[in-house]
């Protein structure tokens, strides 16, 4: 019942940091998932899965898991490599490149 602690990425349809600054504590699977034969969906016994929890600080996620004697790991997360820009400043008076049709 090994637990990871993360902070979440944002969607590919997320323009915003909307839930990206919270971090999640959730349980790694214990048994592989199988797919039911008669209905053909996807089936898990492990309920522990269904378990997310959310801290605003890696520290309170830390501090629950050994609190509550749970084993975990911590993803630290990475950076955007890309820089963020507005889509104003693409009709900016100071730009660096004039923009002209």
């Amino acid at each position: 019942m090994t637990a990871k602690i993360y902070r979440p990425a944002k969607t590919a349809m997320q323009s915003g940091t909307a839930k990206t600054q919270d971090w999640v504590l959730e349980f790694e699977p214990e048994t592989p998932r199988w797919i039911d034969p008669m209905m053909g969906y996807t089936s898990s016994g492990d309920m522990n899965s269904q378990i997310r929890m959310s801290f605003e600080t890696r520290e309170m996620a830390v501090a629950y898991a050994v609190r509550n004697g749970i084993p975990f790991r911590v993803i630290e997360p990475k950076e955007s490599k890309r820089r963020q820009i507005a889509y104003a400043d693409n009709f900016r008076y100071d730009r660096r490149i004039p923009w002209t049709h």
